[in-house]
């Protein structure tokens, strides 16, 4: 058995198999008679005894996989190149991203691994310089060999992965809707003849160059999306994510200026700024604690503690003003009770609070003859009457919350927020509801 690393993590990286087209998961069948190109075939095409062309059922066959130690005996070949790639991804130092990236190892088994091996091994620093040298001296002394290259991948059109690819055909290089599509409609009629005046000739000219002048922006604009990567919109969101939210903000804002910038010095702009970001957060921090007289860490976690007990405290004074505020009107205390209660055990208080300037909080919505009401069960009614929220609407809110969670495996309160613009109270309120019913999970 001939034991050979894998060609990358992404599954649409690997060569498809010659039967059935499918990409290549380890271990498969490589022939050992037929090639180049080699002849691969998943174990499913090789059992059935797969035949194409010269090659035979009867051909000797080598079982491809990268499930065996390399450096070290608890690490496959296959983390070892999956680790390789999360550094690449998440950078140096990014341990809990690489260990959450590899999904196998954890965050300290990565550092430990990483250092020991790649960085403090200086046998393989020298038999990395060792190799970079006869590389360096082969292409001085030989020609650059040919090989043809396999098929890149070709989504279905109109597929997830063609959608993600914004329409992008590896094979050509080009969209599917290029940028100015119709630029070459303005070309489609005109026809250089001898009998051209000089002003029409002079005009078709013009039109001439102006086209080129479209084409030159489209290899423009293709040259910023290959530089930067942003064929591959979900590794490019991972990286996004990693940030705080103010850096994503950022690096939302000055993505328009990534196209006067190399891709190089676009990433070290960002990580500066992420790195100030930090750095003004620690430094706000150290002083916040100078302020307090504190001098050591340890003293910084008492600090920590007893400032949450403060906060708590803080927040049962405010609770208790509110009871003395209510104390005089039973049916107004009789209401916040209520209120604490459903706050004690976790859910939304339905029961409106009493506004202190005097003023009557409005009366239950009638659902009476509005469209939607019977589609909604009796705890859905009774929420659009407390809400004061029509049904159609709810409908409406509840379908983009619970597509949006779908999609994201979770949901915020702010992402909720930022999907239905309505009173923020509100939104919360059919927030909770929905996570108290089921319907929606918290992020």
């Amino acid at each position: 058995m001939e034991r050979l690393a894998s060609f990358s993590s992404d599954p649409f990286d690997k060569p498809p198999c010659r039967g059935c087209s499918s990409y290549l998961t380890e271990p498969y069948v490589k022939c050992a008679e037929c090639g180049p190109p080699p002849f691969l075939l998943c174990l499913q095409c090789f059992t059935r005894g797969f035949e194409y062309k010269k090659h035979q059922s009867d051909h000797t066959y080598e079982i491809m996989t990268s499930d065996f130690p390399v450096l070290d005996p608890n690490w496959t070949a296959q983390e070892e190149m999956s680790l390789l790639e999360a550094v690449m991804d998440c950078g140096f130092g990014n341990w809990q991203d690489v260990a959450n990236q590899m999904c196998t190892k954890s965050k300290e088994e990565c550092e430990k691994h990483y250092m020991k091996h790649f960085i403090n091994n200086p046998l393989f620093a020298s038999t990395l310089l060792n190799m970079k040298q006869a590389e360096e001296a082969q292409q001085h002394e030989t020609a650059i060999p040919f090989h043809s290259a396999d098929d890149p991948p070709r989504p279905t059109f109109d597929s997830l992965l063609s959608r993600d690819m914004a329409g992008y055909m590896p094979a050509r290089a080009d969209f599917v809707e290029e940028f100015d599509n119709y630029a070459e409609w303005d070309l489609r009629d005109i026809d250089f003849v001898e009998d051209d005046s000089d002003i029409l000739h002079a005009l078709k000219i013009a039109v001439v160059d102006i086209y080129h002048s479209r084409l030159k922006e489209r290899q423009r604009r293709k040259k910023i999306i290959r530089d930067h990567g942003l064929i591959n919109l979900r590794k490019f969101q991972i990286l996004e994510r990693r940030y705080p939210k103010e850096v994503q903000e950022l690096h939302e804002t000055m993505r328009r200026f990534a196209r006067i910038l190399g891709p190089l010095e676009h990433d070290k702009f960002i990580e500066s700024h992420a790195l100030e970001f930090e750095l003004r957060r620690e430094i706000k921090r150290l002083q916040e604690y100078r302020a307090a007289g504190i001098t050591n860490f340890c003293s910084a976690r008492t600090y920590e503690h007893l400032k949450r007990s403060r906060d708590e405290e803080r927040l049962k004074r405010t609770m208790l003003s509110e009871v003395l505020q209510y104390i005089q009107d039973s049916s107004a205390c009789q209401q916040w009770l209520s209120r604490q209660a459903d706050i004690d055990s976790g859910l939304t208080p339905t029961v409106p609070v009493p506004s202190t300037t005097g003023r009557r909080s409005a009366p239950p919505l009638n659902l009476t003859g509005l469209p939607g009401t019977e589609k909604l069960n009796e705890k859905e009614k009774e929420l659009c009457q407390m809400v004061r929220l029509v049904p159609g609407a709810y409908l409406e809110y509840k379908a983009a919350l619970v597509n949006e969670c779908n999609k994201q495996g979770g949901l915020r309160l702010a992402q909720a927020r930022a999907l239905i613009k309505i009173d923020v109270n509100k939104t919360r309120k059919i927030y909770d509801f929905l996570i108290r019913e089921g319907y929606i999970t918290k992020a």
